[in-house]
């Protein structure tokens, strides 16, 4: 096709929109991207073909019409700007044309084949640079979702200074509306190795755009393909071959988090993230805590630890003592009785002391538990743990389950139900986090702490370490 006038050569246009081709970009079936010159202005400009080809697909130009509908609503300088859109109609091919401006740069993927390498600092303003272009375009109404954010739709500009160079977004060929895709048919599209899990099925939000983005970057501090890496629990594992530091790497694997609940949700928030200075050259941060707390919190990139230490001797628990040594004390008179009697009637009444004896010894580990005991609630990469400890005896409740498995982080605030006779119940504050099937709590009759106060701020904690929003099945929530 090179030398081919494509436009409306015998219209009302000709000469206006005249392009003239001068070389083949990229082809793929029934699509082809041509490098032409504008013959009005002698401006360089790009032309995406589609052609009514023999393997033509419905699909392939629902998409394309899209594409130039979106294009034409764009305003952006890191995003190539819409031109013209006109039906080919020659003897070698017919179709449609959608012209864009040039932009004179390279793809990241080619940056990469020829041997560039990229520090830490330049993908860090690469992913800046994405993130600001992502934030513009789901904030238009409908939100614009790309869907195919990887190297080769990534162009990079000459280097300028401490610049990494301009970074542009090109080909919104699989560019689709929030709105389109709530009333309108889904199209699986993308590229596999950057496509997020929900994108498989059809479904698109705008953290799907993050995890693109995410993979593409690990593409270019590792040099190898999201596909061709491992993957444990569909997590991309990427850490061995990134000599990354710890912060950034979190980052990254908060970007390709396979949950849609546990990533990223916005660009705004991952720009955030990505800008807060993160003291990871300290093996542990012990945070602020409300005055008087007793209660430990340490964190680090990989792991979290709070520790409920013993809550000492309080009024409460004074009663509860006396009447469990009364309740033991009772029991045991009865056992001592049943015991005397003949054998065997005696064995029936023993055997009935058992429950009692159980509920008595409750008591006991509880008031002795307020006294010594501590609670340890434990995340890291691997998994979650929640352990009652009293002097050398431990407790798992529940059993560890996978760190993955976190799903959701609960807190309901102090508040009153009502009880027999129209009573008002006061049911004290709860916070627990949700891991599969499995629920571990450090608040409420059964968590430990009391405190509503302690346990706001361990819920905010908790919050941005896991990255998950704080839901409050009461319906208030929590600023």
């Amino acid at each position: 096709m090179i030398g081919e006038i494509l436009g409306d050569v015998r219209g009302q246009d000709a000469g206006r929109l005249c392009y003239e081709v001068q070389q083949l970009l990229g082809k793929k079936a029934g699509r082809r991207t041509l490098l032409a010159r504008d013959l009005q202005t002698q401006e360089l400009v790009v032309i995406k073909l589609l052609s009514f080809s023999s393997d033509f697909e419905w699909d392939s130009l629902k998409l394309f019409e899209r594409e130039a509908e979106t294009l034409k609503n764009l305003a952006h300088p890191s995003i190539p700007g819409y031109l013209n859109y006109f039906e080919v109609n020659l003897p070698t091919i017919k179709g449609f044309a959608l012209v864009q401006t040039y932009i004179r740069a390279q793809t990241l993927e080619q940056c990469l084949q020829t041997g560039r390498s990229f520090t830490e600092a330049e993908v860090k303003q690469i992913a800046k640079a994405l993130l600001e272009i992502l934030v513009y375009l789901h904030r238009l109404y409908p939100p614009v979702i790309h869907r195919d954010i990887k190297p080769s739709n990534i162009l990079l500009g000459e280097r300028s200074g401490n610049s990494v160079g301009q970074v542009y977004l090109v080909d919104f060929g699989s560019v689709q509306t929030v709105l389109a895709a709530e009333i309108g048919t889904r199209t699986v599209v993308g590229t596999y190795g950057y496509m997020p899990p929900e994108q498989f099925g059809g479904r698109t939000v705008a953290a799907s755009d993050l995890y693109s983005l995410g993979a593409t970057l690990i593409y270019l501090v590792t040099g190898t393909h999201p596909a061709d890496l491992p993957q444990k629990d569909f997590r991309i594992q990427f850490e061995q071959l990134a000599n990354l530091s710890p912060s950034f790497s979190n980052w990254l694997k908060w970007m390709i988090e396979p949950s849609l609940e546990r990533r990223l949700s916005s660009a705004d928030q991952a720009i955030a993230a990505l800008e807060k200075p993160q003291p990871t050259n300290l093996p542990t941060l012990v945070v602020g805590k409300p005055d008087g707390s007793k209660i430990q919190l340490t964190k680090n990139g990989d792991s979290l630890e709070i520790i409920v230490p013993p809550s000492g001797f309080d009024p409460s628990i004074v009663f509860t003592g006396l009447f469990a040594i009364v309740w033991n004390s009772f029991i045991l008179f009865w056992t001592i009785g049943a015991l005397s009697a003949p054998f065997p009637v005696n064995i029936p009444f023993a055997l009935f002391s058992l429950p009692f004896w159980g509920a008595g010894f409750m008591m006991m580990y509880k008031f002795i538990f307020n006294l010594f005991g501590s609670i340890y609630l434990r995340l890291n990469p691997e998994q979650i743990t929640l352990t009652w400890e009293l002097f050398s005896w431990k407790f798992e409740r529940p059993r560890p389950s996978p760190r993955q498995s976190v799903n959701k982080l609960v807190y309901i605030p102090k508040h009153f139900t009502k009880g027999s006779k129209d009573t008002r119940v006061a049911v004290p504050a709860q916070l627990y986090i949700c891991s599969g099937l499995q629920k571990y709590q450090i608040g409420g009759n059964d968590g430990g702490i009391k405190s509503e106060v302690e346990l706001e701020w361990l819920a905010h904690e908790l919050s941005e370490w896991l990255g998950l929003p704080i839901t409050n099945p009461m319906g208030s929530e929590l600023s």
